[in-house]
């Protein structure tokens, strides 16, 4: 094996170490810039609220404008960040199988030299015996039962040799296998790094471009636009109620599913961050894996992975502790703890908090523990 296979076992903890230093980035939120060339414009822009000619508030035609600008810009923001942390769970299972297969490597190479030392000790004995053929030992021999006996010992020699040289073999192939497959994960790991890194990049240009938009309003603005919010969250959440939707529902909790609310309950007030799983802050899934993750069961970590991977379940026949999954694109997903609502981190700049289950475009419904 070349020195460059050997060389895997360090690059191995190498990477290992890597993968933690990247593992879970603080995002410090860059500085609006209102008067950057990139940054979004809108006509009849408000003036600044100590301009002498300050013009008169935006009606809320062009707020609720601003608020669809805003979910987009979020909703972007939170498709990248389930690329990131899709590209960072694959990074720490493929720095583990490296280290599992640096391991491996290291084992096979102790096996390897201990084979080779039987076979250089097989190879001396028979030197030792002048390397002559059976015939010649039962001629010139004084003891021909002793050579039938010895016969049957060097046939037994000879099947042990044989044995040892295919061990020998297959663990210098096993070797080269380990190495060939630690170089794919390899390559894999630095792929998965750019991923992250165009993740990253995604996620923080949207939320620059958010906070942008909302730096060039005016406090009345803002808090207009926050009640505009909240109006169209109970509109949609009155709307889902009186659907009828809740009319039967009358399961209870799992075992598992308490014990995952409870888990989401003590996390409220937390602030959201991108990538984040705890304990000081969270995304939606870092929240709703975590909770999970608390009750004994492990859930895959991104919302569209949850989406796939965990069992369907009617909406009617939800129970607290199932994951509500928002959005089309699976982008956004929250614990459901009962009476309609659920425990959710929302998105930037917003803490853990409950808001109305049907405050949101649902996709579906899943069960952990099903």
């Amino acid at each position: 094996m070349g020195s460059g296979k050997r060389g895997l076992i360090t690059a191995a903890v190498a990477v290992v170490c890597a993968v933690t230093v990247v593992a879970a980035p603080a995002f410090a939120a860059p500085s609006p810039s209102p008067n950057s060339p990139s940054s979004p414009s809108r006509p009849n822009s408000p003036s600044s609220p100590s301009s002498p000619g300050a013009s008169a508030p935006v009606p809320d035609q062009e707020l609720e404008a601003v608020r669809a600008k805003l979910d987009g810009l979020y909703d972007s923001a939170a498709v990248a960040t389930d690329e990131y942390n899709a590209a960072e769970e694959a990074a720490r299972k493929q720095s583990a199988e490296i280290v599992a297969l640096a391991k491996k490597i290291v084992k096979g190479q102790e096996r390897l030299a201990e084979l080779k030392k039987r076979a250089g000790s097989a190879a001396a004995a028979q030197y030792r015996s002048g390397g002559m053929p059976p015939e010649a030992h039962l001629m010139l021999g004084d003891d021909p039962q002793g050579f039938l006996d010895g016969a049957g010992r060097l046939l037994q020699g000879q099947r042990a040799t044989r044995g040892l040289l295919a061990e020998l073999t297959r663990t210098q192939q096993d070797l080269e296998q380990y190495a060939d497959d630690a170089s794919a994960r390899w390559r894999r790991l630095e792929a998965g790094r750019k991923d992250r890194a165009a993740a990253r990049k995604k996620i923080e240009k949207r939320i620059k471009a958010a906070e942008e938009i909302q730096s060039g309003l005016r406090k009345k603005e803002r808090e207009r636009l926050a009640e505009l919010e909240e109006a169209a969250a109970y509109e949609a959440q009155t709307e889902w109620l009186d659907s009828g939707v809740l009319k039967d529902l009358k399961t209870k909790a799992s075992a598992q599913g308490r014990k995952a609310v409870e888990f989401a309950t003590a996390q409220l007030g937390k602030p959201y961050e991108w990538g984040a799983e705890g304990p000081g802050s969270y995304d939606c899934s870092g929240l709703t894996s975590k909770a999970w993750a608390s009750a004994g069961r492990g859930i895959p970590r991104t919302s569209q992975e949850q989406w796939k991977q965990l069992k369907r379940i009617p909406v009617r026949d939800m129970r607290p502790g199932d994951l509500i999954v928002y959005n089309k694109d699976a982008s956004h997903i929250a614990l459901y703890i009962g009476d309609g609502t659920v425990i959710q981190s929302p998105r930037p700049g917003r803490t853990v908090s409950i808001a109305g289950a049907g405050s949101m475009p649902i996709l579906g419904v899943v069960r952990p523990d099903a």
